[in-house]
């Protein structure tokens, strides 16, 4: 065997050295020195005289020559606010494309099913125009509501109800809201 290979072998430390880590012997110089000799350089080319400090006593450091920069502050993106007309198109959509996926669990909601969507529409509906500005706003809320809403007129199959009416939002609100903005933009 090689020298090269028999320092690549390991073996595991013990506990009582694996749990306390070895001081190093290599010896980093101390970064206080320096700060002190900053401080003491700074206060010797000042005006004021230099008093040394009490242990007991705290004394701000200012490490930077330099004046300081202004803050940074990443810019804030205001969303846009709702457009009306697309909260009705979407509405609509909405309406007809759930009606579809809860007539396929007609069972489920029975004769009901046209009072569980025109809930659900009218939530919706209510979203759109007031807080739904682009991708990035589609919120759990009104979906929350569908369900809380159709629990307390005691409609049946809520859950199911406000579950695929929330699948359909978020496969098809933020992608219908991009195309509607680009054809109406021009």
């Amino acid at each position: 065997m090689s020298l090269l290979s028999s320092r690549s072998i390991s073996a595991p430390l013990p506990s009582s050295l694996a749990s306390s880590p070895k001081p190093s012997r290599r010896r980093n110089p101390p970064l206080l020195p320096s700060i002190t000799s900053l401080v003491r350089s700074r206060l010797i080319h000042s005006s004021a005289p230099f008093t040394p400090l009490s242990p007991s006593k705290s004394i701000s450091l200012e490490i930077s020559i330099n004046p300081p920069r202004a803050a940074w502050r990443q810019p804030k993106y205001v969303y846009p606010d709702p457009i009306p007309e697309f909260a009705v198109a979407e509405t609509q959509k909405f309406q007809g494309e759930l009606r579809k996926k809860l007539l396929k669990n007609k069972e489920t909601f029975g004769d009901d099913i046209d009072a569980v969507v025109k809930v659900c529409a009218e939530i919706f509906s209510d979203f759109l125009h007031k807080e739904y500005g682009g991708p990035g706003t589609l919120l759990v809320e009104p979906f929350t509501d569908m369900l809380l809403a159709l629990k307390e007129k005691k409609l049946p199959g809520a859950p199911v109800a406000a579950r695929a009416a929330l699948l359909w939002a978020q496969n098809y609100v933020d992608q219908d809201w991009e195309i509607w903005t680009s054809q109406h933009s021009k």
